[in-house]
């Protein structure tokens, strides 16, 4: 049975955190040792990022709140909040991202009603509530109460394949199944002034958005389906569990991401990929750059460097995730989508077959784990739309102009 991505659709907070404007503030806090100075410009200058979108209204320069949380800007101090503070913002932030993007994802697909969603997935790993972020969707939304609800919580950057696999597994199981998953990420809630490098590094790639996809096996002649659903594999390297971790501190959640992550992955990808591409025999043995759409997840650009030179990858099969990761940050769960969501918007290649064009797609998190995939990708949508990055940015309406983090 094949399987369907119907829609695909991106959102992400007002607030624009401007990468050399943060590294400016963050490189200011009295806290830190001129090693710690250092290392915040080295860490910020050479992350490959322009902007990222933060749930976090507060900061910005403009903003003037009376008992400031995270950002004094009167006196430029970044402050540490607790852990329950930010997950109290997480709550409330992120049930917007949640709807939102599960909204945009249904609008953009009129062939599904909302009573025809029979499973709900939501990803998340940068807070925890309950009623969670699956029950706020369906009331918002008008949903079914009894859709069958899921979370995966807590998992990481990868955390979208395994929900994109149980949705396939679901349809597989029930041909008339349409599953909605909806991943929503507030990585800026736990940002923090630091000397510790991992710290500093999270600071300066990490970012909020959403990303929600329509995935059903039901045929529809009159809106063609974005991509096929192929197959999905997890590997987990021999070494690395050390590496890359997600902890749970006093003063909001704590990054792991030690600077042997990208040898990790230029040592493990290729046995990474193996299982994957051997699900299909014209696969075996094909140079990687062959496949024509690679959706890497932009962990960072040192990450981003390791798999292009180990694959022999060109610079544009590398362009959807080094936008993504300009544009947006590290978006955790939602990141590889928003790459996804990149190559949808290219226009057809065109095969000499007639068939699809092929993506081979990719995340990696704590463990340290790899999970691909590997999709067909079967239309681009006409549409007269602005480009992607502009759709996002207009999300609050449309008359709000973003604001300017820490301007």
């Amino acid at each position: 049975m094949t399987v369907y991505l119907r829609s695909l659709e991106t959102a992400v907070p007002p607030t624009v955190l401007v990468q050399t404007e943060a590294r400016d503030v963050f490189a200011a806090q009295p806290g830190l040792t001129r090693l710690g100075t250092r290392l915040v410009g080295t860490c910020f200058d050479s992350a490959a990022i322009d902007t990222r979108y933060t749930a976090v209204a507060e900061l910005t320069k403009d903003h003037r709140a009376e008992n400031p949380r995270f950002f004094d800007a009167g006196t430029g101090l970044l402050l540490s909040p607790s852990t329950k503070v930010r997950n109290d913002i997480f709550a409330t932030e992120a049930t917007k991202l949640f709807i939102e993007a599960a909204q945009k994802a249904l609008d953009a697909c009129p062939g599904i009603g909302l009573l025809d969603i029979t499973h709900l997935v939501t990803v998340s790993c940068t807070g925890f509530f309950n009623p969670g972020p699956d029950y706020k969707i369906v009331r918002a939304l008008g949903l079914n109460p009894a859709v069958q609800r899921y979370h995966l919580g807590f998992m990481g950057c990868y955390a979208a394949f395994p929900a994109l696999r149980a949705a396939k597994s679901f349809c597989e199981a029930d041909p008339e199944a349409v599953v909605l998953v909806v991943c929503a990420e507030l990585c800026s809630l736990h940002v923090r002034t630091s000397n510790d490098p991992d710290t500093i590094m999270g600071s300066a790639l990490f970012a909020d958005g959403a990303a929600a996809a329509i995935v059903t096996a039901r045929e529809d002649a009159d809106q063609p389906a974005l991509l096929q659903l192929d197959h999905f594999e997890t590997v987990l390297t021999p070494v690395g569990e050390e590496s890359m971790a997600w902890n749970i501190g006093d003063e909001g959640f704590e990054m792991v991401l030690g600077n042997y992550v990208p040898h990790i992955i230029d040592d493990h990808i290729i046995g990474a990929l193996e299982p994957l591409l051997s699900r299909e025999s014209s696969l075996l043995g094909l140079p990687y750059r062959d496949i024509r759409h690679w959706a890497i997840h932009p962990g960072g650009r040192s990450i981003l460097d390791k798999v292009q030179s180990r694959l022999d990858l060109s610079d544009e099969q590398l362009v959807p995730a080094r936008e993504t990761l300009r544009n947006y940050g590290n978006m955790s769960s939602a990141t590889v989508l928003f790459v996804l969501r990149h190559i949808l918007d290219q226009p057809p290649a065109g095969t000499a077959d007639g068939g699809g064009e092929r993506i081979c797609s990719m995340a990696f998190g704590p463990g340290l784990t790899v999970e691909t995939a590997l999709f067909t990708k079967l239309t681009s949508p006409a549409r007269d739309e602005p480009t992607r990055s502009a759709r996002d940015a207009a999300v609050p309406g449309p008359s709000t102009q973003p604001e300017s983090a820490l301007a």
